[in-house]
């Protein structure tokens, strides 16, 4: 037997770590029957964004709460997409989001190319208030994308800003979803909160708005608008996790409104940009016992139906 050979085939520390993380996560959904699952909210940007992004989070910028936020999935691009499909997840996102004004257009720009090279990544797009938003958001549609990001926390701005109207209503005829952070947390923006996405929703209620990180602390505010709004939508991101139950619990009142709207709510992850496990959000979904129906619709056939696949 040639140990050497032995020696150098035999996995590294990491790699056998990664390889039980993945048959965890995998044994959680072959015992839900489900092909794999579908995760809504997941980040893939330009490098030299990724990269200020987690500068941010290190240095316990104030929009993070104060809280110690160590990436767990600090890791290059193609090792990133590779580690979701070793989880099973048929289908991601690249959410993508500007911080000021000129920065949206280049960013739809990555995002589309990173889509051509990444069959399995849906094709995502982002947005701003500014002059010329209508005109890159349709050339954005036209080109093929099937989800959008918004972010109202990192962004600053007000979801109701006339300069987006036209933006909006464009997206809510063509049915492109738009997975939004507009909750307060894990801390407070100037215009967060569900008082700015009613206004929007006034005005253009069939938008199909998913509500990242279930509003996150505003849950049941939230909740609310989506029993108005039949195209109002949330995805669970980071939501019932140790971490976040830690500082912003959910309200346990709450879960029978949550288990109503089984049909509405989407599995996000927030990966790479966690502080935990990618299996903490699903053993998160699975302590609520609301039933593997509701599961599986929610950690796969409702985004499934969503989009198509």
């Amino acid at each position: 037997m040639d140990d050497h050979r032995v020696a150098a085939d035999a996995p590294t520390d990491s790699e056998a770590s990664t390889r039980a993380e993945a048959g965890e996560v995998r044994r959680f959904w072959g015992r839900l029957g489900l092909p794999g699952l579908v995760d809504v909210h997941t980040h893939f940007m330009p490098d030299r964004v990724l990269n200020k992004v987690w500068e941010y989070f290190d240095g316990l910028g104030p929009l993070t709460g104060g809280l110690q936020w160590p990436i767990t999935y600090r890791k290059e691009e193609a090792e990133r997409a590779d580690l979701l499909r070793e989880f099973g997840v048929r289908a991601f996102t690249a959410m993508v989001y500007p911080h000021k004004p000129g920065m949206a257009r280049w960013l739809n720009g990555w995002a589309a190319d990173f889509a051509r090279r990444t069959p399995d990544c849906l094709h995502t797009a982002t947005l701003y208030p500014e002059p010329g938003v209508e005109v890159y958001v349709r050339e954005a549609v036209e080109a093929g994308a099937r989800v959008f990001k918004a972010h109202v926390q990192v962004g600053a701005y007000d979801p109701a800003d006339e300069l987006l109207q036209p933006a909006w209503g464009l997206l809510a005829e063509a049915g492109i979803p738009v997975v939004i952070h507009c909750g307060s947390g894990p801390a407070p923006g100037k215009h967060t909160g569900p008082e700015p996405i009613a206004r929007v929703l006034a005005r253009h209620p069939r938008l199909r708005l998913v509500v990242a990180h279930l509003g996150m602390p505003e849950y049941e505010e939230f909740f609310g608008l989506a029993e108005r709004y039949g195209e109002v939508r949330l995805d669970t991101t980071m939501a019932f996790t140790d971490f976040s139950e830690g500082f912003m619990p959910f309200p346990r009142r709450a879960l029978p409104r949550l288990a109503g709207l089984g049909d509405r709510v989407l599995l996000g992850s927030d990966f790479p940009n966690v502080p935990y496990p990618y299996v903490d959000q699903l053993h998160a979904l699975e302590r609520l016992d609301l039933g593997e129906d509701w599961l599986r619709a929610v950690c796969h056939d409702n985004a499934a139906v969503l989009f198509g696949l």
